[in-house]
């Protein structure tokens, strides 16, 4: 009795049992694809990580608003004409190009120095510290269409936009030895100048 149930049972077992879906290689071969396809995302995942950090250093390294639109060369290239712009300081007034720019210079405390000053750099937008402008120290300006400059002497002097006083250029002088311009005239002269031009600063 008992060898026929086990019998009975090993032949209703065989009737019943359903072959792998795939075979034993399949399974294999599948799983390396599930493993390689695992490392590739893997190491994607790294090189987009890797890059986004990159860009995001380079920006922090070069986005500074103080950078020159066209910097310096040590000497003018060949064939570059030197622009010279001429200041009078008396008369508060600045000719260049055959245009006249009524001009704000620095006050009696705070001379504009003289001589003929070199353009250096100009900026489209640069931040400037608040106490060299007269304003106290609790806060930079950030001002527009600046020519920086160098001195006879070697200093540095700018050219800028006086965006906190329009009505001061051709009337009082009120900085602290910059040369002042009106907003618009001051975009003019600074689309105009190339490093290497001169402006020839003169009282009387």
């Amino acid at each position: 009795m008992s060898d026929d149930l086990t019998s009975a049972l090993h032949d209703l077992a065989a009737g019943h049992r359903t072959p792998p879906a795939v075979p034993g290689a399949e399974i294999r071969r599948r799983a390396v694809l599930r493993r390689r396809r695992r490392r590739t995302a893997a190491v994607g995942a790294a090189l987009v990580t890797a890059a986004v950090v990159a860009t995001v250093t380079v920006g922090l390294l070069s986005g500074s608003d103080d950078g020159p639109d066209r910097t310096p060369a040590p000497v003018a290239t060949e064939g570059h004409r030197k622009r010279v712009a001429t200041l009078d300081l008396d008369r508060h007034r600045m000719t260049v190009d055959g245009r006249t720019l009524p001009v704000s210079a620095g006050s009696t405390q705070h001379p504009t120095p003289t001589g003929r000053m070199t353009v250096t750099a100009v900026h489209r937008e640069k931040r400037m510290p608040a106490g060299t402008a007269g304003l106290g120290g609790e806060y930079d300006l950030k001002l527009p269409w600046v020519v920086e400059l160098r001195t006879p002497e070697g200093g540095t002097n700018y050219v800028v936009a006086l965006t906190y006083d329009e009505k001061a250029p051709g009337t009082r002088d009120v900085t602290r030895g910059w040369i002042g311009l009106r907003t618009d005239d001051a975009r003019w002269l600074h689309d105009r100048l190339e490093p290497g031009d001169v402006i020839a600063v003169r009282a009387g």
